[in-house]
């Protein structure tokens, strides 16, 4: 702009001279403005030098030659006045380097400020804050500074300082430690460093930083140019693209308002496409990878729309048909396909899917060959298909399914064992169905929807079990009152596959097990599905919250899923604490059915699920009606009699445990110890080596100390704790424990030979672990948990704690060591035996876990009768959901432990840094439920107490805020979104804070209409209530 001004009035001088010469005449010269110029130059006649310092006017000879001077000091009185304001006097900028006045050939300013600043330039340069790009591009560059003090995994977690070391800054300038770095650099004779300089250092690392991220984006292209077929290679770089968007967008936080939100959609879908391109050049390059189309679809889900999502996933499923793991996104995409989304479309999709790995599997399809553990995802679909059914309503068909696998599997005829799938179910109809009474009605004032819920659950408890008509009485197909209890075997038939292996067929056998709500063995029914899928209630957030069992309260399994027909809301009761009437004669239906065709170990496992089914309907009676409690216990204690004079069952000692177990919860403990004794003798003379036996003498150990009174020390001394020493120490001598040998005390000499046998057999089983877990034919049951606890139990009980936190941490080092080579190595290699190997690092995995909730409890119960510190509780529970973060039973004891103090700041920090590098929806839920118990314990304080009296907690602003983000952090994480108890911990939460509750008789009429519209299960239409109302 400058030059243009300048050009503008030379030009404009230019054309004033050119119209004085043209004035003058045609031919005279012309004369140039410099010639002018020279000439006014020379006829001006010499200047007097002007004086540089003040005179008076009578001390000059002659006044008018020399009026001026040069006054090099400033006067403040020519620009301000003191009485102004100084918002009040005008400011003047300065205009060049000259100053008027002065001859510019002999005199001159030079000012030092001569370079030019921004407006606001030094306020932004001069210091940056913590959320600009280059100090957070120098936070990345730098490891983290330690906090608190480390706590090595392999040293015992007792021994933590009680305080927090302080770093040593004593010095001959700074002897005390109380100087700040500025004030030691002035002692010291040195400054400050230069601003300038820092800008310069950020400026290289962010240029170091960015130099880095080039060089990994180009050896990424390095590698793929020399190994385009390595999928694993572009996988890995698809996933880089995040990091690379983390470190180049990271420092957007000083942005505020719709800029910030803008970049951020504009930076996220810059980050898709460029990583769709990449998926896309990857796919063109490896047209038969599965892994890369999944890949390229999952990004495609935030570009594309889903009708053309849903193209692209149908043609993909067509040109892949034997891949299970394709299948089963494919039909979870389908499921979440709102728009399209039907029960009847979707368990068409399950059957075509089934239908289609089965020609698979038989070699019907010649196009594709089966792949490796297509049987496994064959079950792992048929299950996901009968929990769809189940929560969509519709439990007669997924019960249907169920039955007619079972008749599927076992009792068909061996002349159609070689025949193809599709031809085996042709030829094979069965159907095992029962029928129960409906509840109408009970009472009518309540308000409408209110009704309506009731009787819904109602009929839902009553009415799982298929229709059937009753020859008896008469009855056809049209005399039933509601056509989808009828099931066809249509909408069944396509499901049906064959399990040839028996692990398989156990495993199915489990899984209906696990949907009619009875316990079942963890890792034996252990499947390809993720256990996030299935989570529906809050069993499995809410165990291990009796405090007077802090031992023994983890070993009732809580899967967190519904049984049939109690699909009830989340602060819903059970209809029933079983299955009903009806339910409990189709369970022993099938029991009794199943016992001839299958295998005497297979038989066992049953039979203890059967056991531990009992004894949880037990306790769900503990804290009800007595009356109720003395029916159920009769029923229970007569059904594991039965189950225990099985020639099977009559020497297993988990059989026995169970058993003494339930006579001790229902009070009656000299029973209890006397089937404890008997059950000792059937482990003969095996001690330590019996690990079913070293499990039965820790569980009564543990009833007996959580019985007993603590001493000095928080160590229980009475006769408690000496009948858990004497039962520990009993163990290694390997004879029978007499009742009447309880009492008397056991001498020093045994404990200490007790303590040798310890430690000789956790040693060797330690060295043996490698070898067990190398062969595949090895005994698959747990050997560790048992003998670590018993002995962990006996060190606290003679020695304390200390010593046994020793002997859980030197076990778990070795554990958690084996286990990570144990499946790096099979991540890098592909077995003959593939799945059971798999079951061994499944079974190894468990007893691991199995192990660190142990350890926690223990230290929680020794917190809970004595004072300890809590940073060794919170030490070992971080170390070990650091392990392993889907652990319900660990994180249970983690948020109860914290949430008994008032900072929040640390568990909020652990909780990030575990969602942050896990997909386990698990860690996210345990996050919800402790700020929502955090924010009850605010809310109840703040109301209780009054203006004058102190609060119970810190009171605590922004709670509602932050859970409804962990809410919306949840469900955008992809297991989240498919997680029912995440969705419906999520409804109900708005619903409580937003009044939704009176606002839904309104729209219940939508609501019904929007379920029939979907074909969801509606059992009571809303015209029926009408007229049940009206009655």
């Amino acid at each position: 702009k400058k030059h243009e001004k300048h050009g503008k009035k030379r030009k404009k001088h230019k054309e004033k001279v050119k119209r004085s010469t043209e004035s003058s005449g045609s031919d005279s010269e012309p004369i140039f403005p410099s010639d002018l110029k020279r000439k006014q130059e020379t006829d001006r006649p010499q200047a007097a030098a002007i004086p540089s310092s003040f005179s008076w006017l009578d001390d000059i000879p002659s006044p008018t030659a020399q009026p001026f001077c040069v006054d090099s000091k400033s006067d403040a009185s020519n620009w301000t006045y003191k009485s102004l304001y100084r918002g009040d006097v005008a400011r003047y900028k300065r205009k060049g380097i000259s100053s008027l006045g002065l001859d510019p050939r002999r005199q001159e300013i030079r000012w030092e400020d001569t370079k030019k600043k921004h407006k606001g330039g030094d306020k932004k340069k001069g210091t940056d804050r913590y959320f600009f790009p280059a100090c957070r591009l120098l936070l990345r560059s730098q490891p983290p500074l330690q906090t608190l003090p480390r706590v090595c995994e392999s040293s015992d977690v007792t021994n933590s300082n009680p305080f927090l070391p302080l770093e040593d800054t004593i010095s001959s300038v700074n002897p005390l430690g109380v100087y700040d770095s500025t004030t030691a650099l002035w002692l010291q004779g040195k400054g400050k460093q230069d601003p300038t300089d820092h800008h310069d250092n950020h400026n290289s690392e962010t240029g170091q930083e960015a130099q880095l991220l080039t060089g990994q984006t180009e050896e990424f292209n390095r590698k793929l140019r020399e190994q385009p077929e390595d999928t694993q290679l572009w996988l890995k770089f698809i996933r880089y693209q995040d990091e690379l968007s983390a470190a180049v967008f990271g420092g957007e936080e000083e942005q505020q308002g719709k800029e910030l939100l803008e970049r951020r959609k504009s930076s996220y879908k810059a980050v898709l496409e460029k990583k769709l391109s990449i998926a896309e050049r990857a796919v063109a390059t490896n047209p038969g990878c599965v892994a890369l189309q999944r890949e390229r679809l999952r990004i495609c889900q935030e570009l594309w729309e889903p009708s053309a999502l849903a193209k692209e996933w149908k043609k993909l499923v067509f040109l892949h048909p034997n891949s299970g793991p394709l299948w089963r996104e494919y039909l979870l995409f389908t499921q979440s396909y709102f728009s399209n989304f039907s029960v009847s479309k979707v368990n068409s999709a399950y059957g075509k899917c089934l239908s289609m790995l089965s020609a698979v599997r038989d070699g019907s399809m010649v196009s594709h060959p089966a792949l490796p553990g297509i049987e496994e995802d064959m079950l792992d679909i048929f299950t996901k298909q009968c929990h769809f059914l189940r929560q969509s309503g519709h439990s007669e068909k997924a019960l249907s399914l169920f039955q007619a696998m079972i008749d599927f599997t076992f009792f068909k005829p061996d002349s159609v064992r070689q025949l193809s799938t599709k031809q085996q179910v042709n030829a094979q109809i069965k159907h095992i169905e029962e029928e129960e009474e409906e509840e109408e009605v009970k009472d009518r004032s309540q308000p409408r929807w209110t009704v309506w819920l009731d009787v819904e659950s109602s009929r839902e408890a009553a009415h799982w079990l298929p229709w059937r008509p009753e020859k008896a009485k008469g009855q056809s197909e049209d005399d039933c009152e509601d056509p989808e209890r009828q099931v066809l075997f249509d909408d069944i038939g396509p499901s049906l596959i064959c399990l040839s292996s028996p692990e398989l067929q156990l495993r199915f056998l489990l899984h209906f097990l696990s949907f009619l709500g009875l316990p079942v063995d963890t890792v034996l029914s252990a499947g390809l599905c993720h256990p996030g899928l299935l989570l529906e209630d809050l069993s499995l957030l809410t165990q291990g919250s009796d405090s007077r069992r802090a031992l023994t309260s983890h070993n009732l399994p809580r899967p967190g899923m519904n049984s049939v027909g109690h699909m009830t809301t989340l602060q819903g009761t059970r209809k029933w604490v079983g299955l009903g009437k009806q339910g409990e004669k189709f369970v022993n239906a099938m029991f009794n059915m199943l016992q001839p065709v299958l295998p005497s170990e297979q038989r066992a496992v049953l039979s203890l699920s059967r056991m531990q089914y009992e004894k949880l309907k037990v306790f769900r009676c503990l804290h009800g009606n007595k009356k109720r409690l003395r029916s159920q216990s009769k029923i229970s204690k007569r059904i594991a009699k039965s189950l225990l004079k099985e020639a099977e069952n009559r020497s297993s000692l988990a059989m026995w445990r169970e058993f003494a177990q339930l006579e001790w919860m229902l009070g009656n403990v000299e029973e209890a110890r006397k089937v404890f004794s008997a059950a000792t003798a059937l482990g003969g003379a095996k001690g330590l080596c019996h690990p079913s036996l070293c499990e039965l003498c820790l569980l009564w150990a543990q009833l007996e100390v959580e019985d007993g009174e603590s001493g000095p020390g928080g160590v229980p001394t009475d006769r408690g704790a000496s009948t858990a020493v004497c039962v520990l120490t009993t163990l290694t001598e390997g004879h029978a424990l007499s009742p009447s040998s309880l009492s008397q005390p056991v001498s020093p000499v045994a404990i200490l030979k007790a303590r040798r046998s310890y430690e000789q057999a956790l040693t060797a089983a330690l060295s043996a672990l490698n070898q067990d877990l190398c062969n595949p034919q090895a005994d698959k049951k747990s050997k560790l948990k048992g003998l670590l606890g018993c002995y962990a139990l006996f060190q606290y009980l003679t020695m304390g704690i200390k010593a046994a936190s020793a002997v859980y941490s030197q076990a778990r080092e070795r554990m958690d060591e084996l286990h990570r080579t144990i499946t790096s190595d099979q991540n890098s290699r592909a077995d003959a035996d593939h799945s059971g190997s798999n079951l061994l690092v499944s079974r190894f995995a468990y007893e691991c876990e199995t192990v660190a909730v142990q350890q926690a409890s223990l230290l929680k119960y020794h917190m809970s009768v004595s004072a300890f510190p809590l940073a060794t509780l919170r030490d070992t529970l971080t170390s070990a959901i650091s392990r392993w973060p889907s652990s319900g039973p660990l994180w249970s004891i983690y948020v109860q432990v914290e949430n008994r103090y008032h900072s929040a700041g640390r568990a909020r920090c652990f909780f990030h840094s575990v969602t942050r590098d896990n997909d386990s929806v698990v860690p996210r839920l345990f996050a919800i439920v402790a700020e929502q118990q955090r924010k009850q314990l605010v809310d109840a304080a703040q109301r209780s107490c009054d203006k004058s009296a102190a609060l119970s907690v810190l009171p605590e602003n922004g709670l509602s805020n932050r859970i409804r983000g962990l809410f919306e952090s949840a469900v955008g994480s992809e297991m989240g979104v498919h997680c029912p108890l995440l969705w419906r911990m999520y409804i109900h939460y708005l619903g409580l804070y937003m009044d939704a509750v009176q606002l839904f008789p309104e729209h219940i009429q939508e609501f019904v209409d929007l379920m029939t519209e979907k074909e969801l299960r509606v059992r009571l239409p809303l015209e029926e209530l009408d007229i049940l109302l009206e009655d």
